[in-house]
């Protein structure tokens, strides 16, 4: 009876031991996601109080920001490569894996009948109110009148080529969004949509990114 009991009191001492272990284990690991998230934070605080210090010492920066910011679509494939070197992933790869089971997503790919070369571009035909999906993940850079080209679109995408889509009644998107292949973009105007790429500047072949 005295070793049952002796082996049960070992058994015993050997779960609490492994608990203990995985305690230790958990809170070492939510410790490491604490303090990143403090310093992504910071980093974020840092550069905001930058942009306000430069708009108080100096109100023309409010003129250039604004212009950049708003007016123009802006390249965040720098920020994103010095971003992950130090924090890690932008972007989670299984960022999709965070969605509720039972919401349903709009995860479609891009399709259309016939297509047109026009200057810079290409103009595809997919009927009115076809529902446009993303060609490639990124981030809205830009949304609004583009002269020569009517209410545009951009999309950043993680390959560092400017998508832009032209024709399109969107969604309840907001500039800086991150987008999702497959995800969602908005409703075709008209029964053509017009497609641009474009990389460093330059309009590029758009045939390297719709077959």
């Amino acid at each position: 009876m005295e070793k049952y009991k002796s082996v049960e009191k070992y058994l015993n001492r050997q779960i609490k031991n492994k608990d203990n272990e995985m305690s230790k284990q958990n809170k070492k690991k939510l410790r490491s996601n604490l303090l990143s998230f403090i310093n992504r934070t910071l980093l974020s605080g840092i550069l905001l109080l930058t942009v306000l210090c430069m708009i108080k010492m100096n109100p023309e920066t409010k003129d250039i920001i604004y212009k950049n910011v708003y007016s123009k679509n802006i390249s965040f494939a720098p920020f994103r490569e010095w971003y992950e070197k130090y924090f890690g992933n932008l972007f989670p790869e299984e960022i999709s894996k965070k969605i509720p089971k039972d919401q349903m997503v709009f995860q479609e790919t891009f399709v259309y009948q016939k297509k047109e070369d026009i200057k810079d571009g290409v103009r595809v035909s997919v009927g009115k109110g076809y529902l446009v999906p993303a060609l490639e993940s990124g981030i809205i850079v830009f949304m609004g009148e583009k002269e020569g080209y009517g209410n545009t679109l951009i999309i950043q995408q993680m390959n560092g080529v400017d998508a832009w889509y032209v024709g399109i009644n969107l969604t309840e998107l907001k500039l800086y969004d991150y987008i999702e292949k497959g995800s969602l973009l908005g409703e075709s105007k008209e029964k053509e949509l017009d497609l641009y790429f474009q990389k460093e500047g330059e309009f590029v072949n758009y045939q390297d990114y719709i077959s």
